[in-house]
């Protein structure tokens, strides 16, 4: 019993460590849409699609604060990452649909088809695509760990969250809870300086997206 009693003082003890670097970490660097300094792109991070292809409510409301900050000349390119491990499953695809159907134009999206995570989100931008400065979009709960998380793999981010959705009450609440544990695994990517699930040859989507004007 006072092992057991000792390995949930130790787990609480990480979680609580775990939370307040990633709060340091993201300090200064969380804005609202309407205060967040411009970037070249919006690195927009994936979550779950339904069973008909489209954005669940949460990746939607992340797609939309990307639209608005498009639209309003913060960002000039939209990254989405997103899990496409299988082929049935796709991210990328469906928040580029989004996008398009919302008005942003073709050639000012580009997909990332193995943002599995966070972190390889955050690590795939820079080292695939290049990205160097960014705003990361997601929701409120998760915006601090994607700064973070982005700011100790070498970007220059800010971070701008979504809570439209609080209204899901319930997976908002499980989400929420979910990013204490998070917040652990954060701290394990960082420190073992893991590569991403996938790599592979430069991308230059994003650089060309950019040149267009």
């Amino acid at each position: 019993m006072v092992g057991a009693a000792a390995v949930v003082v130790l787990g609480m003890v990480a979680t609580v460590a775990s939370v307040a670097w990633v709060r340091a970490g993201a300090r200064g660097h969380i804005f609202d849409k309407a205060d967040v300094p411009a970037a070249p792109v919006a690195l927009v991070l994936g979550a779950q699609v339904d069973a008909d292809g489209k954005p669940s409510p949460f990746l939607a409301a992340r797609l939309e604060l990307a639209r608005e900050l498009f639209v309003a000349g913060k960002v000039k390119v939209i990254l989405v990452s997103g899990d496409h491990m299988h082929w049935d499953y796709d991210e990328p695809d469906a928040m580029r649909d989004w996008l398009l159907a919302h008005g942003v134009p073709d050639g000012k999206i580009v997909r990332d088809y193995a943002g599995f995570d966070t972190y390889d989100s955050c690590a795939r931008a820079k080292r695939i695509f290049g990205v160097t400065r960014a705003t990361v979009v997601t929701q409120t709960y998760h915006v601090p760990r994607a700064v973070t998380l982005c700011r100790r793999l070498g970007l220059d981010v800010n971070g701008v969250g979504d809570d439209t959705v609080k209204r899901y009450r319930t997976p908002w609440r499980d989400s929420s809870i979910r990013e204490y544990g998070a917040c652990v695994k954060a701290v394990l990517d960082v420190v073992s300086g893991r590569d991403p699930a996938l790599l592979g040859r430069h991308e230059t989507g994003v650089q060309d997206a950019l040149r267009r004007g």
